[in-house]
């Protein structure tokens, strides 16, 4: 079962499972916890797994304050301490891993290592397009289907699309009874669009994996490279055949993938 915690002016929508090291999950536009379902379900039998609702999606209110990438940095910081972890393997995908970034940069103590899957450290022009499509899109499309059916062609890979996985996926955001409001994810994506790291990703500490999806047509291969060859000793993989959230689409692989890489970091010491 989830709960909130309080988090300066916010109440942060968390879920933890499992029992071993911890865990947190970091997710990007409009994710909730249930994004990292597979994860929550895959690891718990290693890890002890906490994920949250970023300020502005599902069960987490977005507050009248700016939102930044720091500050959503700042609440993830919040909900480490609010619940006593004082170390977390942290993984964050596309906006989650701009935040996972400043949190690595913020709060070094806080992450034992970084996972950073469908990441950049600044927006090139085809990137910072399409996401100021995507906020066009979120306002003008007749329905939250048909925004859904837009938005996740350029998220899932083809094979997803045809063989009803995207379909599955779409039904269960229908169904989700908190829904994030257009102008929330407006607020988000013009946060993410200005952002950039670029001089400061040489000052992460944390063992880091950065993975990119090799069909991915937002956060590309080279982009995920620059932020890998930026933070010293970075491991860097593509997974070729996948697209931006291949966590979801292969959890099965891509959990082994970060679950070899945290018990590396673990061997480690």
């Amino acid at each position: 079962m989830g709960k909130h915690v309080r988090i300066g002016e916010l109440d942060i929508w968390t879920e933890q499972v499992g029992e071993g090291p911890d865990v947190l999950l970091i997710g990007g536009l409009g994710d909730t916890v249930e994004s990292w379902q597979f994860q929550l379900d895959g690891l718990m039998d290693r890890y002890r797994v906490t994920a949250f609702d970023n300020r502005g999606s599902g069960r987490t209110a977005m507050p009248e304050s700016p939102v930044s990438m720091e500050a959503m940095a700042d609440d993830a910081a919040g909900v480490l301490r609010a619940l006593r972890i004082a170390s977390a393997h942290v993984a964050g995908f596309s906006g989650g891993s701009i935040i996972g970034q400043e949190l690595a940069l913020r709060h070094p103590e806080l992450v034992r290592s970084l996972v950073l899957q469908s990441t950049w450290p600044v927006m090139d022009d085809y990137l910072r397009s399409w996401c100021l499509f995507v906020r066009w899109l979120v306002e003008v499309a007749p329905s939250e289907r048909a925004f859904l059916e837009g938005f996740f062609l350029d998220i899932y890979t083809a094979r997803a699309h045809n063989d009803g996985t995207v379909e599955k996926f779409i039904e269960e955001v229908l169904a989700f009874p908190h829904k994030q409001s257009a102008e929330d994810v407006q607020r988000f994506l013009d946060a993410l669009i200005v952002h950039e790291t670029t001089d400061r990703l040489p000052g992460v500490t944390a063992p880091t994996l950065v993975l990119a999806g090799g069909r991915d047509p937002t956060a590309r291969p080279p982009l995920c490279r620059a932020v890998a060859d930026l933070i010293p000793g970075a491991e860097f993989e593509v997974m070729e055949e996948e697209a931006h959230q291949p966590f979801q689409e292969v959890p099965d692989e891509w959990n082994r993938r970060v679950d070899a890489f945290w018990q590396r970091v673990e061997a480690a010491g």
